[in-house]
């Protein structure tokens, strides 16, 4: 049997993490989280999990920095990451790709539709 995947889900809304969390493991993936942008640029560090889901409104530091600071990094910019967010205006997609994002979920979200861009991330 394979490895269970690691997952990094990474938003200040507890309950939204909670949810997340489970719906994950449910789907057999390993899951850490935090809820800042400092925590969550710590354990990307320590953890090098296998996929970020990172929201963009975090306190500290906030999504779009902790996106950039870990795919211009030489260690952790193969990891993929999903940014997670309310904001859905073209211009937000736009900079998201700009940090280097590997793809986009807008909240309220189709949990079907974060667990098939998480699957075809991770091939």
């Amino acid at each position: 049997m394979d490895e269970k995947k690691r997952i990094l889900v990474v938003d200040d809304e507890a309950d939204l993490v909670d949810m997340l969390k489970m719906r994950l493991e449910v789907n057999n993936y390993d899951v850490i989280t935090a809820y800042d942008g400092q925590e969550a640029l710590d354990k990307a560090r320590k953890e090098k999990p296998d996929l970020i889901i990172l929201d963009l409104m975090l306190p500290k530091i906030d999504g779009y920095k902790v996106c950039r600071m870990l795919k211009f990094d030489e260690k952790y910019k193969k990891i993929p990451i999903i940014l997670f967010t309310a904001r859905a205006q073209d211009s937000d997609q736009k900079m998201g790709k700009e940090v280097g994002a590997d793809a986009y979920v807008t909240k309220p979200f189709e949990p079907k539709v974060l667990l098939g861009k998480i699957e075809e991330l991770l091939k």
